[in-house]
């Protein structure tokens, strides 16, 4: 059974970097994505990271019995600096690099650039340190315009692991980013890519 899984998550890899890739190299290209191919490329992406709705196949250092943050649970948040993040663990020896093939799910719906368009889903650019559901001219779900928390790398940490546990009704349809190592890389890039003062390694 753990050989017939262990088989069937390197395919997943294998899968997600070849979609990564073709990504890469239209972008590259010059060749514009439409919205609805992003949006086949990233739901691809997305379920093969999640088994297609399968068991997420934790690691073995992933089995910590704490109950999941959520955005009613984050309680007092300290908002640091970005390098202050960057320079911190796990963020200062996360794989950013790797981040950044993990954020090509996030291009299809955010802009990363500054001054960046809302598409899908609102800008990114400058969120970090922002009041949760206050992007101007984005159209948020209730539940998250009427959040109360600050986006820190902690409270994304706790979104990205599964947005509809963090905040239930909000209206993003993504299942997530299960291992812990993923998404440090993926917090991490984003530090760097969405604010003045970060840079990407």
């Amino acid at each position: 059974m753990r050989i017939e899984k262990s088989a069937e998550i390197q395919f997943g890899g294998a899968f997600v970097d070849d979609l990564l890739y073709i990504l890469y190299w239209l972008e590259f290209r010059g060749l514009a994505l439409v919205n609805h191919f992003r949006f086949l490329a990233v739901t691809a992406i997305i379920l093969s990271f999640t088994g297609c709705g399968g068991e997420t196949g934790k690691s073995e250092t992933e089995t910590s019995t704490a109950p999941p943050l959520t955005a009613a649970t984050l309680g007092e948040q300290a908002v640091l600096s970005v390098s202050e993040y960057l320079s911190a663990a796990p963020y200062a020896s996360a794989d950013q690099s790797y981040g950044a093939k993990l954020a090509q799910m996030c291009r299809a719906c955010h802009s990363f650039d500054k001054g960046g368009s809302n598409m899908i889903g609102p800008a990114l650019y400058g969120f970090f340190g922002a009041d949760a559901g206050s992007r101007e001219g984005f159209e948020y779900s209730p539940v998250l315009r009427d959040a109360e928390f600050v986006w820190t790398p902690r409270a994304l940490d706790a979104w990205l692991a599964q947005p509809g546990r963090f905040l239930p009704g909000n209206r993003m349809t993504f299942a997530g980013v299960s291992r812990q190592t993923e998404r440090d890389a993926l917090v991490a890039y984003l530090l760097a890519v969405t604010t003045a003062d970060g840079s990407a390694q």
